[in-house]
């Protein structure tokens, strides 16, 4: 059973929530605030994280922020903030997606699946397990990658644009293909959701990530990896 952890101080709100997931034979645990979210995230070890921003003791952002020092739960973030940069912030700090309020409960269902999917392993070519460069290694088997001795926390969207850039070296991959494969297909056009994660990733592998080595951008065309 696929267990989410709801993080939201909107008891009406986590009512529908819970009564909607349990009936889609989801495991649901609840939160009101920060606090208690991260207390039962490490207790329940959920699969996903519905996470409201707004929260009574916290930022949601900082929610995130701790989580990623210790998970790669996906994180869904699912606020009535529109603004532009709150949805950046958000997504900076480690959120795999983000939907504003009022909602589709359909969506937001679609949403969920899409998330436990980016957590499933992409098919990987028999030859293609460990990947070497002179900066850093990746075990995609493990999941891992190691840098300076030391392993690099990656969220799951991380790790799904990673491994499909990495089992098709220096094959371009259009920007189109990533979104559709990593976030669905209604994600064809949100170039500004690869822009933020890429971002990510060149600050965590590139040596220089203004000049990458080895996440390559092809401008208004895609991403390839070179190794």
């Amino acid at each position: 059973m696929t267990r989410v952890l709801v993080v939201e101080d909107d008891p009406q709100l986590v009512r529908a929530l819970v009564i909607n997931m349990q009936a889609r034979q989801y495991g649901v645990d609840a939160a009101p605030d920060g606090t208690t979210a991260l207390r039962l995230a490490a207790a329940r070890q959920p699969d996903v994280v519905v996470l409201d921003l707004g929260l009574p003791d916290m930022d949601g952002v900082d929610v995130i922020k701790a989580l990623r020092g210790w998970s790669r739960v996906p994180v869904l973030v699912l606020s009535a903030r529109r603004a532009s940069a709150e949805k950046v912030a958000a997504l900076d700090a480690g959120a795999d997606d983000y939907i504003t309020k009022p909602f589709s409960m359909d969506e937001l269902l679609a949403r969920l699946r899409a998330a436990v999917r980016r957590t499933e392993a992409v098919p990987l070519p028999p030859e293609t397990t460990h990947v070497s460069t002179d900066d850093f290694t990746i075990d995609l088997l493990a999941k891992k990658v190691v840098r300076g001795g030391r392993d690099v926390r990656l969220t799951p969207t991380e790790w799904h644009l990673l491994e499909l850039l990495v089992c098709n070296p220096g094959r371009l991959i259009t920007q189109k293909q990533l979104l559709e494969e990593v976030w669905g297909p209604a994600y064809g056009g949100k170039t500004n959701y690869l822009r933020v994660y890429m971002a990510q990733l060149r600050r965590k592998l590139e040596t220089d990530p203004a000049h990458p080595r080895y996440l390559i951008t092809e401008p208004g065309m895609g991403y390839r990896f070179e190794s």
